[in-house]
């Protein structure tokens, strides 16, 4: 990819300089907002990738003119306005206006599990990549 949220390193763009002894969250509501994106991924309601491209699909203003985490919270709205399980109305009101749809809780226990395992994903098909054998034309590995 070759997006604005590739950027990191980009020439004109200065080196990335890591912040010493950087903490994870400079904020609670950080912590929040990425503690509410993982758990409505576990809801089934979208993909990882839905998710990265939630986040990731913005016009470079806008992008930019976020932080790390204010990309993760603008992905999270972005999903729960796009399936309906959240009305603009209520993002603006910050508050539930309707009755929820029902979704199956997501425990602290299967939490944490996901957590520490990572992203796994099941392959739906075969790969395609090397199925093809090489002929004396092409090149090989």
């Amino acid at each position: 990819m070759n997006g604005v949220h590739d950027m990191g390193g980009m020439h004109g763009f200065g080196p990335v300089e890591p912040e010493p002894d950087e903490p994870v969250f400079h904020a609670e509501w950080e912590r929040r907002a990425f503690a509410l994106t993982l758990a409505m991924g576990a809801s089934g309601q979208w993909t990882l990738d839905a998710a990265r491209f939630a986040r990731e699909d913005w016009p470079a203003a806008d992008y930019l003119g976020r932080t790390y985490y204010e990309m993760w919270l603008a992905g999270l709205e972005r999903l729960l306005a796009e399936r309906r399980l959240v009305s603009e109305a209520e993002m603006a009101a910050g508050r539930p206006l309707d009755d929820p749809r029902p979704l199956d809780p997501v425990g602290p226990e299967a939490a944490a599990k996901m957590l520490r395992s990572g992203a796994r994903r099941t392959a739906t098909r075969r790969a395609r990549l090397g199925s093809r054998r090489a002929t004396a034309s092409s090149p090989g590995p």
